[in-house]
Parts: structure tokens; C-alpha cells; sequence
């Protein structure tokens, strides 16, 4: 039991989001074959695995339920952090066929400065590459 006034959830990451899909073997082919992702199915199921967190793809609006109330396609924006050096994956990603949204521009992440690349998937969704530090993630 907490103390008065204090909270009791200690949030530490995102487990993982809802990715909604128009185009399964699209969407399959940007993340695993374009972005390098391991893509997992599971009964029927796909997700795409970034470490310990996972972007889970449905391919209707509410698909499972409970759901976001708006699960529309084309609607996320989010940033992968990746690591190495942004001008060697920025080359391996043009070599694969992606279309840049943006070239290599500076941000700010949660960690502080940070280089990042944008591109869209097949749905529309803001994809953002991130790169801290010399191209090496903290």
C-alpha cells in the first residue's frame, strides 16, 4: 500500500502499440524485409519485435477487442532507436528501396540530442530512425 499522495504504478517502458494495417504483406514486407525487423506470427497473429517491446499489427480497425475507440491506419507516429552508424543505415535502407520523408536531421529523444532519418510504411504511418551519440545507443 502507498503512502498518502503517492502513486502506486512505476511505468518503466512501452510493452508494446497497435499498428492497424490496410495492407498485411505490405506492412510484413516494410518492417522485416526494408527495416531488418523480426517479424513473429503467432495463430494468425503478427508482431514486430524491437527488443523487449513489440509493435502488434492487426489488419481491421478493432480487430481484438478491447481497442482504441479511432483505430484508424496511417494514424502512428513513433521513433525506433537504432544503433550503428546512421550513414551506413541510411545506405542499407536506400539499397533496399525505401523512400526517405526525411534526409538525416537533428532531434531531441528522451535521452537528449539525437540524429534521426523519417520514412513512411506502406500505410502512411511517420516511421522515425533515431541514432544517439556517435551513431551508438546509449
Amino acid at each position: 500500500m502507498s503512502k498518502k499522495g503517492e502513486v502506486s504504478v512505476k511505468a518503466e517502458q512501452i510493452d508494446h502499440i497497435v499498428l492497424t494495417t490496410t495492407a498485411l504483406q505490405r506492412c510484413l514486407h516494410f518492417y522485416r524485409d526494408i527495416l531488418g525487423l523480426p517479424v513473429e506470427e503467432y495463430e494468425g497473429r503478427y508482431s514486430i519485435r524491437l527488443g523487449t517491446s513489440k509493435i502488434n499489427i492487426h489488419t481491421r480497425a478493432a480487430e481484438f477487442e478491447p481497442a482504441a475507440f479511432y483505430p484508424l491506419s496511417g494514424s502512428l507516429d513513433f521513433c525506433i532507436r537504432v544503433n550503428g552508424d546512421i550513414h551506413e543505415v541510411k545506405k542499407e535502407l536506400l539499397a533496399r528501396g525505401a523512400v526517405l520523408e526525411r534526409d538525416i536531421v537533428q532531434r531531441h529523444g528522451t535521452l537528449g540530442p539525437i540524429q534521426s532519418i523519417y520514412l513512411r510504411d506502406p500505410d502512411g504511418n511517420l516511421v522515425e530512425l533515431g541514432f544517439y551519440g556517435n551513431g551508438e545507443n546509449k
